[in-house]
């Protein structure tokens, strides 16, 4: 009863549905505990369920609206061709930000056309990289990464700051921030987001789903089709 009368209250409060269901997941976990331990008998939340997640359709961006976005980045700068080499591989493969900042030269085949993805649960996968990303990666492997500094150990990441250390997550997010507002976009958009314009722009194309979701390297075709 008083997890019922709780699980009323934070609903009252106008607590999220992700809030909620998290709150909901720890006592699940709390209780699981307490029997583990044999503190009690049962757990109270049994029979509770959390609030049903609505699947929420992500954002993404134009065709037009990438192209915006790559013509922001200022190629004067000392990092204009490691940036735009990140927006062509982001938007050219759709892999994560972290399989993005963990990419390595030896893991890059572009004669072949393709890279070698370290994903989730150390999920290995191989997509396919265009002519045009392959261009920028060549340009900034061959005459800009390889006149600054590298950082010992770390000879084989593909992008290095100016410290010759792998870019973090963060760093791509901000880069990315800074060009779409340069851009004029007025959407959220994080490296996720050309991750999802890839897969969109692929079914609008006519690409097979399940291709796709190799590609992304999803588990379940269910979270392609979203």
């Amino acid at each position: 009863k008083h997890i019922e009368i709780f699980i009323g209250r934070i609903y009252e409060l106008g607590l999220g549905e992700k809030t909620q269901a998290r709150i909901i997941s720890g006592l699940k976990s709390f209780f699981k505990y307490l029997m583990l331990e044999d503190l009690i008998v049962q757990s109270p939340m049994e029979l509770i369920e959390g609030p049903k997640l609505t699947k929420k359709i992500p954002s993404v961006l134009s065709f037009d609206e990438i192209q915006q976005i790559i013509a922001a980045i200022d190629m004067s700068d000392k990092h204009g061709h490691r940036n735009r080499a990140i927006i062509e591989t982001l938007y050219a493969c759709g892999i994560r930000v972290t399989e993005l900042v963990n990419l390595k030269l030896s893991h890059y085949y572009p004669d072949d056309g393709f890279i070698r993805v370290i994903g989730k649960n150390d999920k290995e996968r191989i997509v396919p990289i265009g002519p045009e990303a392959i261009k920028q990666l060549n340009y900034y492997i061959h005459e800009i990464r390889k006149h600054g500094p590298i950082k010992s150990g770390y000879e084989d990441f593909v992008f290095l700051n100016r410290l010759g250390r792998p870019l973090t997550r963060v760093m791509i997010f901000i880069i990315i921030k800074k060009l779409t507002e340069l851009a004029g976009i007025k959407k959220t958009v994080s490296p996720h987001t050309f991750r999802h314009s890839f897969a969109t722009h692929l079914v609008e194309g006519g690409a097979n789903l399940r291709a796709i979701q190799d590609m992304l390297g999803h588990e379940s075709i269910t979270t392609t089709e979203i």
